[in-house]
């Protein structure tokens, strides 16, 4: 458990609360020699969600080709042109 005096923790607070998350170890605050507070991880707060999913997913094939067929985006057929709008004719003054 880490122990730092009120001055050294108001000059690092960012870096303490990244401590505390990135580790989760417990870090007390003290005052004069005397404790005066606890900063602990927060129990709704996974340090690392990703470590938690490890191993619940499983590649089964190729992760980078597309994942439906070429041929169903041409679904409805090929498209036909577009005609661009006629311009109105500019009347001459």
């Amino acid at each position: 458990m880490l122990v730092l005096g009120a001055t050294k923790f108001k000059a690092t607070c960012l870096q303490v609360l990244d401590r505390v998350l990135r580790t989760g170890e417990e870090v007390t605050i003290t005052k004069r020699g005397k404790a005066v507070a606890r900063v602990v991880p927060s129990a709704g707060v996974a340090a690392h969600p990703q470590l938690e999913l490890r191993g619940t997913a499983e590649i089964t094939g190729d992760i980078v080709a597309p994942a439906t067929p070429l041929a169903a985006w041409d679904a409805l057929g090929p498209r036909k042109p577009r005609r661009k709008p006629a311009r109105a004719a500019r009347k001459k003054a």
